[in-house]
């Protein structure tokens, strides 16, 4: 988000004494006149990037309906809430129910992707992939409906049971590696579904 002119800034302040003082905020002829605009268009160019900026919002067709937003608003514009639909394996595949277990969120600005519909979060049970730095109790977040890469960290049905694992091909069929040199690589005698690629690992306190 960028930052504010000081010009900007000035009249931020002004329009947030305004509303505090009066409960009104200043018209546009008000900042003018205040700030020594020659006209309201200087006005209406500030309050617009001041609004694309996220440190004003405006309800459209209302008179004096602009707001100043505060720190944490603006941080919360910037936050995803991703579903997490309970726990997936990091070791043996297993059966698996998954169901919603609440969301996760996350500052769009330390991930590397725009999360989507499609964007969700597993927990992680067991301890196969701790080559790649993911462990028990780790969230991942992965994008279900993407195309993986070899060496992607995927969330995959592999025979009708559920796993963590990476994505590798020999010649051009695909199987999972463990990250864990305690287990052995999985190729599927019948059919292998990928349910998600990994876009990003959330270690929570423990």
């Amino acid at each position: 988000m960028s930052e504010l002119t000081n010009r900007q800034h000035q009249i931020v302040e002004f329009i947030q004494r305004r509303q505090e003082r009066a409960g009104l905020v200043p018209t546009q002829q008000e900042i003018a006149d205040h700030f020594g605009f020659r006209s309201t268009n200087a006005v209406r160019q500030h309050l617009r990037l001041i609004r694309q900026k996220g440190f004003l919002e405006a309800s459209d067709g209302k008179a004096r309906a602009l707001k100043v937003v505060s720190p944490l608003q603006r941080h919360r514009h910037r936050v995803a809430d991703i579903p997490v639909f309970g726990s997936i394996p990091a070791g043996v595949p297993q059966e698996r129910t998954q169901e919603a277990k609440g969301c996760v969120s996350i500052d769009i600005g330390t991930l590397n992707f725009k999360p989507t519909p499609r964007t969700f979060a597993l927990e992680v049970r067991g301890d196969s992939m701790v080559g790649k730095h993911i462990v028990e109790g780790d969230l991942v977040v992965l994008e279900h409906g993407a195309t993986p890469k070899p060496g992607d960290v995927v969330a995959a049905l592999i025979d009708g049971e559920s796993t963590l694992k990476t994505f590798l091909l020999r010649g051009a069929k695909p199987y999972l590696k463990a990250e864990n040199p305690k287990f052995p690589d999985i190729i599927p005698a019948h059919e292998l579904v990928i349910q998600g690629v990994l876009k990003l690992v959330v270690r929570r306190a423990r």
